[in-house]
């Protein structure tokens, strides 16, 4: 396990090097997460040194979710003021992330049947 979460911290760390390193608009992270699906596309057995390490990750997922709902109470009167227009960005980015996901799930489909 200190060996999968050392290369998954080292993609993150490696990707936020890079992103303020050359002044990147792109998150640290997702740079990493970039260079962790290059890492295993070249090196397929990666993916049986992280995937227990993974699992245990994904399974407490929803632990995560604590601070951001902390958040939410702690400014509702914001939330009560212009919960208007909040909503009309909550459904519009939500609508956004769900057509950027089935863009790429298509993209990396095509690219792993070896279709272009």
């Amino acid at each position: 396990m200190v060996l999968s979460l050392a290369i998954l911290l080292s993609c993150q760390l490696l990707g936020e090097g890079v992103a303020r390193g050359l002044n990147l608009p792109v998150p640290g992270p997702v740079l990493g997460m970039a260079m962790l699906l290059v890492g295993l596309r070249l090196i397929p057995q990666l993916a049986l040194v992280l995937r227990p390490t993974v699992a245990v990750v994904l399974a407490n997922l929803s632990l995560m979710f604590v601070p951001a709902g902390v958040g939410v109470v702690g400014n509702l009167s914001i939330l009560s003021s212009d919960w208007l227009a909040l909503s009309v960005v909550l459904v519009v980015s939500t609508l956004a992330a769900m057509l950027a996901t089935v863009g790429t799930f298509l993209a990396l489909r095509r690219w792993g049947q070896g279709d272009s």
